[in-house]
């Protein structure tokens, strides 16, 4: 991928989605779940109920990005209804896990120094 901007954070959707929907469907879905829209920078990604694809929707500041994959055999971890509100958030390496099928809840990560994010009130 070419993305001209990273996004700021991912978030998955923990209910299947229908994957026929394009650029605007799945930007209206993401107004239900992040008050920020669909236009925040951030990364939004959808399973079908397969768990067999996935699409993924991202705003660069000129446009949105959506991506999409198949899997020609296997499945996706199942991540619906692990979160009632809807979405979960996920760093950069747990969504590379995610979409290489690792099974993250028998990875043990090493202890690492990470900075507490800014909030701007």
């Amino acid at each position: 991928m070419w993305l001209t901007k990273m996004p700021r954070r991912m978030f998955i959707a923990t209910k299947p989605a229908d994957l026929r929907r394009s650029f605007d469907g799945l930007a209206a879905m993401v107004e239900g779940f992040d008050p920020g829209g669909s236009m925040s920078g951030d990364l939004f990604a959808f399973f079908n109920k397969r768990r067999t694809q996935v699409r993924m929707l991202f705003w660069d500041g000129s446009g949105y990005w959506l991506v999409m994959k198949r899997l020609e055999a296997g499945t996706f971890r199942d991540v619906f209804d692990e979160d009632p509100g809807g979405h979960l958030e996920l760093d950069n390496a747990e969504m590379a896990m995610l979409l290489e099928g690792v099974d993250a809840d028998k990875i043990k990560r090493r202890r690492r120094y990470r900075r507490e994010k800014k909030t701007t009130d």
